[in-house]
């Protein structure tokens, strides 16, 4: 019997049952639509992620105090102030593979214009944050080099700040506002760049010269830390390796002793976030994977009902000349249409449910066609795998038995 033939019976036999035929496939249905929007929810997110990490800056590097052990306690960057501003000079004069560079100190407070008062943070850079961070002046200007030499008492807000400070859409530009007992005057509003991928608004800042924070808020001598770029994002090992070297020197450090300072580069914490994103990934699809085994189960078990039902009826046609291998065809055939068929309307299932992820809880989705092409296959691998036991139970039936089954 031909493959054609044994698709028309397979096709006729699955439409005389078309409601269990339909629950069949439902298992199969919920199972690739739920793999398809779990693996969509985890790809956009590390996507997202990798996009908000390419915004910053994928070739900046961070360096901190700390790192050092006292006593046998390794001490945290809080408890050290092992940064100094000689330090950021050394870099500056000996680093040839540094593009940016900027020292950063930050405080805490209450933001004060008229009756109007925020808590953010004072952030101390210089004038090279905004290359390393790739961000913009909006509104005014950004402080200068002088102002940075001489402390001023000028500040750089962000565009949160900006709105709880003047509710009423005042141009700030110009303005005198408090941070603590400290006026500062308004030069510039930073362009608005909203929340990040883990939930930071990236406009609650207000940016004022380093020097200005140590010496008039916080009355330090050290820094909090040094954030830089490196000229070419495939040499930021390198960059990372003249950054040790270097404070090392400074720190008159010997062959042995420990790093009083901590180094980090945006591509480590790239690969991290993405390494936790892919196994969460991972392990939301494989739950969502038991459905489809659950749905695989589901198809063997209707399939082994199907067999029992139609006893008679495989006994009638390998009385006339159907063979084991035919009849088990015709069994695998079923079950295979019922898989596929249930994969198709699961991949719509999931797109449609990934369309309404993305639309009304707005997370960040991107649906592959890798994890499409997979989720066909594992469902159509599911119903022969499914399928072949009542298959092979069928075609090894007994004619004349089976034609006296009641």
């Amino acid at each position: 019997m031909n493959i054609q033939n044994l698709l028309k019976i397979a096709l006729k036999a699955l439409n005389n049952n078309k409601m269990r035929c339909f629950l069949t496939m439902l298992g199969v249905i919920i199972g690739v639509g739920a793999v398809i929007a779990m693996l969509a929810i985890g790809q956009g997110s590390k996507d997202s992620i990798k996009a908000q990490i390419s915004e910053m800056g994928s070739n900046m590097i961070m360096i901190f105090p700390g790192g050092e052990n006292r006593g046998g306690v390794r001490q945290s960057g809080s408890d050290m102030q092992t940064l100094k501003p000689a330090d950021y000079d050394a870099l500056k004069a000996q680093a040839t593979t540094i593009a940016h560079m900027t020292p950063t100190v930050s405080s805490s407070g209450q933001w004060v214009y008229g009756n109007n008062n925020y808590p953010s943070q004072a952030q101390g850079v210089n004038t090279e944050f905004l290359d390393i961070r790739q961000r913009n002046v909006a509104e005014g200007e950004m402080f200068t080099e002088a102002d940075v030499r001489s402390a001023a008492k000028v500040c750089v807000l962000g565009k949160t700040v900006v709105e709880n400070l003047f509710p009423n859409g005042e141009n700030p530009i110009g303005k005198v506002v408090r941070f603590g007992k400290i006026p500062l005057t308004v030069i510039g509003v930073l362009e608005e760049k909203g929340y990040n991928t883990m939930g930071q608004d990236q406009d609650d800042l207000a940016l004022l010269p380093y020097t200005t924070v140590m010496k008039r808020i916080l009355a330090t001598d050290y820094l909090q830390g040094i954030q830089a770029s490196a000229i070419d994002e495939n040499r930021t090992d390198e960059t990372i390796e003249e950054i040790s070297e270097i404070l090392r020197t400074q720190h008159k450090l010997r062959d042995g002793d420990d790093d009083n300072f901590t180094i980090r580069s945006m591509q480590e914490l790239a690969e991290m976030i993405s390494s936790t994103s892919s196994m969460m990934t991972v392990l939301l699809a494989a739950v969502a994977g038991i459905s489809l085994l659950v749905g695989g189960i589901g198809i063997m078990n209707i399939m082994i009902v199907s067999v029992t039902e139609r006893t008679r009826e495989i006994g009638l046609r390998m009385s006339i000349g159907a063979t084991g291998r035919d009849i088990m065809m015709q069994f695998l055939i079923e079950a295979v249409i019922i898989s596929v068929t249930g994969g198709l309307l699961g991949i719509m299932l999931g797109a449609l449910a990934t369309w309404m992820i993305s639309t009304f809880a707005h997370w960040p989705v991107t649906i592959s066609a890798g994890s499409v092409i997979l989720s066909f296959v594992v469902c159509t691998v599911i119903g022969i795998i499914f399928g072949f036991y009542p298959a092979a139970k069928a075609s090894n039936l007994d004619p004349i038995e089976a034609i006296r089954y009641e």
